[in-house]
């Protein structure tokens, strides 16, 4: 069965072009379920709904989570509510991204 450690060291290895920081730790996943029968839901979210990757991120998603050994499949939801926002983020990319205040 996947972990969900696996997934976030996955997750953590895929960037918004826009954004040098990683999508795990610019906290664009909401949550991660792993079901019995090794399904992967993931909930996530964007900058903003007219994103430039708003096709391209939760593709990317969906395969590179898919790779992960036992995983039967990902259904991955994008969601805007709540809105993104930089408070979404961790300590690590703010401060990356001097936003450390």
């Amino acid at each position: 069965m996947p972990t969900r450690e696996q997934i976030i060291e996955v997750l953590s290895t895929i960037y918004d072009p826009e954004i040098p920081v990683n999508i795990w730790d610019l906290g664009f996943i909401y949550n991660i379920e792993i079901q019995e029968d090794n399904i992967v839901n993931i909930l996530m979210t964007l900058t903003a709904p007219n994103c430039p990757v708003a096709e391209s991120l939760p593709v990317e998603v969906k395969k590179k989570v898919s790779e992960i050994e036992g995983v039967k499949g990902v259904s991955l939801r994008l969601t805007f509510d709540p809105p993104w926002d930089f408070e979404m983020m961790s300590e690590a990319a703010k401060v990356e991204m001097g936003l450390d205040f």
